[in-house]
Formats: C-alpha cells, sequence, structure tokens
C-alpha cells in the first residue's frame, strides 16, 4: 500500500477525535497524537527500506564515481537521522545537488501532511472547537507545518449517497456551509500552493488548476502549449463580478472586465479567455 502512495503530491491522514463504545480502538483508547506518531513511525520505517535499497545501488557506484560517493555520504547522514525517528522533511540539505538527490527518493516523510480530524456530528457545529482532540491536533499541525481540516465520517459516508440538491438539504440541516470532502480541497490546495481558473464557452465550463503566481501565458499552456507560444493577451473577469453581473455582457459595461498582458499573475477564481496567434 504505501508503495502505491508515493506518487502522491501529499498525504492525508484521518485521525479519530471521537469517542464511541460501539467502534473500538485498536489501542484501547483515544488519543490522536499517539495515533500520528504511530503512523510516522510506520511511514519512517517504509523510507529507510527505500533509502536502504538506494544505500546498496550507490556503494557500488561510489568506487569509481565522486558524484556517487557525495550522494552514499548524503544518504548515510539521510538514513542517520529517519533512524532517530525524526521526518525526512527535516532534514536540512545544504545545497541544491542534496535538495534534488531528496525530492528524487520520493520519500513519504517528506510530503507536506494533511490531517483529517475525524469527529461525531456533535463536533461539526463549532467545528471541533470544543474537542480536545482536535485541538491537540491542531497545535501539533501548527508546529510542523501541517493542514487540518475537521470532518465526520459517518456523516460523509451518508451524503456520498445524495444528489447536490439533497445534499445542500442535509448539509443545511446541520448547520453546515460544507462537505468534508470540500475542505479537504481547500486544505489541499493552500498546503500544495495551487488555484483554480476557470474557461467558459458554449460547450462547456472547466477549471484549471494552477500554482499560484503563475503568469498568464504559462496559466494558457495548460490548456496547449499553443496557447502559451502564441499568446497575445488574456480577456479576464472575476468569478464574483460575473455572478454579480448575471452576464458577461452586463459585466463588460461596468467595466468588470479587462485585457491583461504577459506579466498578469491569474488569480483564484478568474474566468479568462485568451487570445493567441499561431
Amino acid at each position: 500500500f504505501l508503495a502505491n502512495i508515493r506518487e502522491v503530491d501529499a498525504i492525508v491522514h484521518v485521525v479519530r477525535c471521537f469517542e464511541d463504545s460501539n467502534i473500538v480502538h485498536v489501542d484501547g483508547s483515544i488519543n490522536p497524537l499517539r495515533d500520528i506518531e504511530t503512523i510516522n513511525l510506520e511511514l519512517i520505517f517504509s523510507d529507510l527500506e527505500i533509502l536502504e535499497r538506494r544505500i546498496a545501488k550507490t556503494t557500488k557506484m561510489s568506487r569509481n564515481d565522486k558524484t556517487a560517493a557525495k550522494e552514499l555520504e548524503f544518504l548515510n547522514r539521510v538514513k542517520a537521522h529517519m533512524e532517530e525517528s525524526k521526518l525526512a522533511k527535516t532534514f536540512q540539505t545544504e545545497n541544491e545537488d542534496e535538495e534534488a538527490w531528496l525530492a528524487e527518493y520520493n520519500l513519504l516523510t517528506a510530503k507536506p501532511v494533511i490531517f483529517a480530524a475525524n469527529v461525531s456530528e456533535d463536533d461539526l457545529p463549532d467545528d471541533g472547537a470544543s474537542n480536545e482532540g482536535v485541538q491537540a491536533v491542531r497545535e501539533y499541525a501548527e508546529r510542523e507545518d501541517c493542514r487540518v481540516f475537521v470532518v465526520c465520517a459517518q456523516i460523509e459516508q451518508e451524503i456520498a449517497e445524495l444528489d447536490d440538491e439533497e445534499k445542500k438539504m442535509f448539509l443545511e440541516d446541520l448547520g453546515l456551509e460544507e462537505s468534508g470532502l470540500e475542505k479537504l480541497i481547500k486544505a489541499s490546495y493552500n498546503l500544495l500552493g495551487l488555484i483554480s481558473y476557470l474557461t467558459a464557452g458554449e460547450p462547456e465550463v472547466r477549471a484549471w488548476t494552477i500554482k499560484k503566481g503563475t503568469k498568464a501565458p504559462q496559466a494558457a499552456g495548460k490548456i496547449h502549449s499553443d496557447f502559451e507560444r502564441g499568446f497575445i493577451r488574456a480577456e479576464i473577469v472575476s468569478y464574483d463580478d460575473l455572478m454579480a453581473c448575471g452576464t458577461h455582457a452586463a459585466a463588460k459595461e461596468k467595466g468588470l472586465v479587462r485585457l491583461e498582458g504577459k506579466e498578469y499573475v491569474v488569480q483564484d477564481g478568474d474566468i479568462i479567455l485568451f487570445r493567441f496567434n499561431v
């Protein structure tokens, strides 16, 4: 299983933060920080196996290759660090080569983490503010530069079977504005530094995911390389402005549709029409 998740950009760790005598915990009690430590150790052990295989391979190469010899020394430093039960992301690299090597190993404990604090339905209305376990997870996450969102897995299972209208009514009855899935998407985007812009036309409206800080030509390149290569300008209106005006024509009349050039940094929620020529 761990081998199958190495290609992901971030790890979502579901942490139990509720008491229920009908659902037995494997350790006999509820302690989210202990559970986080247990999972971290399992991930560290998995990463150490990766490092040991790399060390065996690099040791043979290092006899006649100076670069391999440097990498071998680096590998042993990372291994020693993790053998002290420390995560790979807390290891301090010393130069660009070491940064590249560490990224190449694709270690699980080097990846950003999102904690899903799993609570009972009663803890949802205040977003887990009165739940001691959730507060402990939030404090840990703040120290470790992770993200946290509160979710009730039981509720998520129920709403997964509903259509959009029924789901909206169900959440309103619970006093909730968004589902756990929506919270996860927001937390993931925030952690990974991602935003979305929209393109709209007769066939469809589509969202495109890009890194925060991406300029217009590179954002256009997400659609097709020709868009970036032949970029002329971008016609842009924000989603909120368009919704407030009702139509693109009305937004244009109010001066809310603007033209931007190659240096424009795309913002989350921009609706863009790219002009290009190749």
